[in-house]
Order: structure tokens, then C-alpha cells, then sequence
């Protein structure tokens, strides 16, 4: 086990501090994670600062899927969708433990006027979707289910109009974790990372940038760290750290939105399978809803947002529109906000620049809808021997463009990224999904290394990013189940129960056996578990845990998917904590108004209180 700290955190500072690194990475979220990784591999002098924690942002309040984006087919971005399950079967590759197979049912109606798909339509979709993820001929290939099979897999599910569904291939993802075993790795191979420190400004020569100043927040303290290569990976807030410091306008490349997700029992509303559909509103939008852990989520919404980017809210609007949708969608459900047991909202780094399609919606500006329509019958009839090649290229030679004069809505704006290096040397790696990481890392470095290269005459080592682990993942990705259940058998042998050893074997990927462990070698917490006690030891020793908050919403699911287990840990989680750390009872209470704000902002209890 490699210790990552408060202790190790420290350390990194006063290395930051003390030497000139080759890389300064401001931001910790997935994409900064993901440069970290690669570029600590290569042998590159890294450093990051991250100033919430790791993924405290964006990268832990996604939809938490791995998903290749079938929706792009629409207006049939196949090269995106191409790129989009190619990079899902490398994440599941490096990261094995983390994005897990669990196809996505899509249902079909046929009276809530135009939708996204229809039986022809999905089916055409589907199979170009499975050919370009490589997954035809393995139990993981497409299928259609009937009216009547859509109802006894999902009999909550709205009857009225029902045609059938497609069944195609999906990954759930655990998004704050993957982002952790990325930084973990980067720490292995000998990168300085460290939270909660936040860039203040920048250092120059010569009207270029050679470092960046920064705040330790915890302490105070202020430092300065100097690099050969600053990167700027601060997702929603690219622009404000381009902002630092300049003399010169910047022009913003950011539109940020927002997306919100609620959480219900799975009593409330039975899912058994990720299911996506469209709002009936004619919005343009689709919405998840997907069962976990004895849960059910659905989400999301997606709406323009110029708020506080560290802490954005549910509002009372998202909870009307999203309780609309689900209720529609599942008649019988009759969720109200009562229901909603936790919750959470998130900010997507959209780039300003150019449409495109997200999952949520989108438009490319490359294929009207008339357009669409054209391209499926042409398709259906040459299927049929009813038309000929010439034919279809003649349709495809003369689509039309589906953006014309309009206004685009926050579900059309670009998933895709940026990389750009400024006039005063800062590059800034905005934009994505988290689905793209490694490769928008990848091209990162490419240049970083360029840089290096060309003004410092520095090399490094090539690395083959789609084959390099991410701490926990160092085993074979085609034997997760073997894997997990020889994991989960240590530690059975430790004293777990089965449940707790087969929990955070699939959890933890081969960093459970370090769990195991210490649920071996040390004593249990006082009203905390074996199992608990030795994740958050983990959690502290490994993961650069330093406050509850950072435990029980990022490093575990406690808070968003394990709520009606919260109330019983968080005081022996706070105890155990404080006695670790040290902290005076002043500091303690600090950290448990903090854990509850956090807690009561998921819980929606404003909105409830002012609720009938």
C-alpha cells in the first residue's frame, strides 16, 4: 500500500514548494486525474492542487454511467459514438473495477407525438451502436422486447401506448471513485497531489507563466510553486482560472449547465434494469431512471447555470420537472418530494463554441429531423432489396442542416473538448465527459511532452495509456467476477461477514485486500463495524480522506445511496476522525456542521419544510 495522507499531503506541499516541477495540474476533478496519471507514469515531474476534494465538483455528480451515448445516433454522429464505446471498453479495461455491464432498456410509445425513436428506428440504431462497441455475437448484443415482455420485466412502467423497448449495452459507474484511483495511481508513481488548495493567482517571466500561486486551505498558508508547464483543468471553472492575474480579456469558452438527480427507495419505485426515456414534454430531453443499492435515481435535467459554481442546488423547479417526468413515466409511483431521500446537483463544463449532441438531448447542426426520417426509410427499403445503393448515397448526398437560425437549448451545446495554449503559455484542457478522460489526457501530454521537449530539451518515457491500470485495477478485466469472489473469500477469512467481504471486494478492485487487512490487524471503531472501521481507515491512510464529508459522500455512498444507514455512522464516523486527526473539540464541531449542511443539502429539507 502506498500511504496518500494528510500526512503525505503535507510532504507534497513542501516538495511543490521547494522544487520546479515539470507539470503543475490545477484542478483534481477526472480530467486533471486523468493527466496526473499519465503523466506521472511517463516520468514527468508532476504536482496538481485540487482546492475541494478530489472530485468534489463535476466528477462526482454525473448520471454515474459509462454510456457510448445511443442518442448521438439520432443525428447519426457515428464517428462520436465510435469514439464514445471505444473509450468506455478502455475505461473498463484500466479500471475494471469500477464501470460495470448493465444494459439500458429503452421503451417505445407510440402516442407522445415525435420521440427520440420508434421500433424501426431503435432497432436500426441499436445494431449500428453494437458494431461500432463490438459487441455483436456476445450475450451483450441488442435485442427488442414486445409490449407485453417490457411489462413483465418493468410492470410499473406506463401501459398506454406501449410498442416495446430496445435492450442494448450500458456500464454503470461509481464517477468520485474512479477519479480517486487515478489520483491514487498518479501518487504511486511519484506525483505531488494534494486538496483543498486553492490557485490564487499566477507567477511570471517575460509575461509567461512559470508557476502559480496558491492558498492551503486548511492551513492558511500561502505558497508558490513553480513549473515548466502550467495546465489548466478546473472544469466549470477553466474560465475563472484563466481569469487569474490577466491584464488582457479572455473570452469565455464555457456555458456551464446544470443537472440534478434524485434518489428514491427502490420500494417507492421498482426499476429493475437502467431505463431511458424521453420526458413526453417535446423538450428535446431524455431522462435515466436506474436502481442501485436498494435505490432508484432518475435524472437528469439540464438548464443553464451562473450561480455559485463550488455549491450548486436542487431548486424547487428541478424537483416539479423531474417528479412530472418519473410520475408519468411510472403512473402508479406518485412520488412526491417526500420521497426523495437524497440528492444531488452538478455542473457540466459544456464548451460555448459549437452544438453537438449530449445524451441529454443535443444537435450537431448535421441532420434534420425530415433528414433523419429520409435516411431510416431509405435504409429500411434497401434492407428489403427495395431500393439500391445508388439510392441511399443519393439520400445521404443531400441531408439537411437541422440547426438553421435557432437558439440553442443547454442540452445542445458540445460535449466535446478543448486543448489550447494561451498567449502567456497557460493550456487549458476544458470541456468532455467523463467518458473521454483518458483520451482527452492523452492528448494533453502529447503536447506537454512537445513543450517539454522543444523548450527544455526533456524526453520521457511513452506510455500505453489504454493498457495502464488505475490503482485497483491490476487485474484481468475479462475475470471481475472471479476476481471479486477470490477478493471476497480474504476477507471472509479476516472475520467479515459475506456481504461486507463481497461489498468491498467489488468496490475496492485489489485495494480491498489492503481493507482486509486492516480489518484483521486493528480494532474496530467505537459503534462502527469491522467492515466500516477498516474502509475508513483506508479511506484516511490511502485516500487522502481529511474531512466526514469527503468519507460519507465520495469516498463511500453513504449520503447519496446508503441514507437510511447515515444517521447511525456519522457521529462515530466524526469520532473516529477527530481522535485519528487530532482535532480540538472546536474543529470537531466545525466538521459536523459542514457534514450536515452537506447532508440536509441532499436531503432537500428547505423544499421540505416548505412543502404541503
Amino acid at each position: 500500500m502506498i500511504e496518500f495522507s494528510k500526512s503525505t499531503r503535507q510532504d507534497n506541499l513542501d516538495k511543490m514548494a521547494k522544487d520546479t516541477l515539470d507539470l503543475l495540474i490545477i484542478g483534481g476533478g477526472i480530467t486533471g486525474a486523468g493527466v496526473a496519471l499519465q503523466a506521472a507514469a511517463s516520468g514527468i515531474k508532476t504536482g496538481l492542487i485540487e482546492m475541494q476534494d478530489f472530485s468534489e465538483g463535476t466528477s462526482s455528480r454525473s448520471t454515474k454511467l459509462v454510456h457510448g451515448g445511443i442518442r448521438y445516433l439520432k443525428t447519426f454522429d457515428v464517428e462520436v459514438v465510435s469514439d464514445t464505446v471505444k473509450e468506455r471498453a478502455i475505461v473498463q479495461q484500466i479500471a475494471p473495477h469500477i464501470p460495470k455491464p448493465d444494459p439500458m432498456l429503452l421503451p417505445i410509445y407510440d402516442d407522445e407525438g415525435p420521440t427520440t425513436f420508434d421500433m424501426f428506428s431503435v432497432k436500426i440504431a441499436m445494431d449500428l451502436y453494437d458494431q461500432l462497441a463490438g459487441v455483436k455475437g456476445t450475450k451483450y448484443e441488442n435485442y427488442t422486447l414486445n409490449a407485453k415482455e417490457v411489462l413483465e420485466r418493468e410492470p410499473y412502467i406506463k401501459k398506454e401506448g406501449l410498442q416495446g423497448a430496445g435492450v442494448y449495452l450500458d456500464f454503470r459507474n461509481n464517477d468520485a471513485r474512479l477519479v480517486i484511483e487515478n489520483i491514487k495511481q498518479a501518487a504511486a508513481d511519484g506525483a505531488y497531489l494534494a486538496s483543498k488548495v486553492k490557485a490564487t493567482g499566477f507567477l511570471y517571466k517575460d509575461s509567461k507563466i512559470v508557476g502559480v500561486k496558491a492558498r492551503d486551505l486548511l492551513t492558511g498558508k500561502t505558497l508558490e510553486i513553480y513549473a515548466k508547464v502550467v495546465i489548466n483543468t478546473s472544469g466549470p471553472w477553466v474560465d475563472k482560472i484563466r481569469n487569474l492575474n490577466f491584464t488582457r480579456a479572455v473570452i469565455p469558452q464555457m456555458r456551464p449547465t446544470k443537472g440534478v438527480h434524485l434518489v428514491v427507495d427502490a420500494k417507492k419505485l421498482p426499476v429493475p434494469q437502467p431505463t431511458y426515456f424521453d420526458t413526453q414534454k417535446h423538450d428535446g430531453r431524455m431522462v435515466f431512471a436506474i436502481p442501485r443499492e436498494n435505490k432508484t435515481y432518475f435524472g437528469t435535467t439540464d438548464t443553464d447555470y451562473d450561480g455559485n459554481y463550488t455549491d450548486p442546488k436542487v431548486t424547487q423547479d428541478d424537483v416539479d420537472y423531474l417528479l412530472d417526468v418519473i410520475n408519468k413515466r411510472y403512473p402508479d409511483a406518485n412520488l412526491t418530494i417526500h420521497d426523495i431521500e437524497s440528492s444531488w446537483a452538478g455542473l457540466r463544463p459544456l464548451l460555448m463554441g459549437n452544438a453537438g449532441s449530449d445524451y441529454n438531448g443535443g444537435d450537431n447542426g448535421s441532420l434534420s429531423d425530415h433528414s433523419f426520417d429520409k435516411v431510416l426509410n431509405i435504409i429500411g427499403a434497401f434492407k428489403q432489396n427495395q431500393a439500391s445503393r445508388t439510392d441511399v448515397e443519393d439520400v445521404l448526398n443531400h441531408l439537411e442542416n437541422s440547426r438553421g437560425e435557432k437558439e440553442l437549448s443547454p442540452s445542445q451545446i458540445s460535449r466535446g473538448s478543448s486543448l489550447e495554449r494561451e498567449a502567456d503559455d497557460l493550456i487549458s484542457l476544458s470541456g468532455g465527459k467523463i467518458t473521454d478522460y483518458r483520451k482527452m489526457a492523452e492528448g494533453a501530454i502529447e503536447l506537454i511532452k512537445k513543450i517539454l521537449s522543444d523548450d527544455f530539451s526533456q524526453t520521457y518515457t511513452d506510455i500505453n495509456s489504454k493498457e495502464y491500470a488505475v490503482s485497483g485495477g491490476d487485474f484481468d478485466p475479462a475475470k471481475v467476477e472471479e476476481t471479486v469472489a477470490e477478493n471476497a473469500a480474504v476477507g471472509i477469512a479476516a472475520g467479515l461477514s459475506s456481504e461486507d467481504a463481497h461489498y468491498i471486494a467489488d468496490f475496492y478492485g485489489t485495494n480491498a485486500l489492503t481493507i482486509f487487512e486492516f480489518a484483521k490487524d486493528f480494532p474496530a471503531y467505537d459503534q462502527l463495524s469491522v467492515a466500516e472501521s477498516a474502509m475508513l481507515r483506508y479511506a484516511m491512510v490511502a485516500e487522502m480522506t481529511l474531512t466526514p464529508s469527503d468519507y460519507l459522500m465520495r469516498r463511500t455512498n453513504h449520503i447519496l445511496f446508503q441514507r437510511d444507514r447515515l444517521d447511525a455512522i456519522k457521529h462515530p464516523v466524526l469520532a473516529a476522525m477527530a481522535d485519528y486527526y487530532a482535532w480540538t473539540e472546536d474543529e470537531k464541531a466545525e466538521y459536523l456542521v459542514e457534514l450536515n449542511r452537506v447532508i440536509n443539502t441532499s436531503d432537500l429539507k428547505e423544499l421540505k419544510a416548505g412543502a404541503n
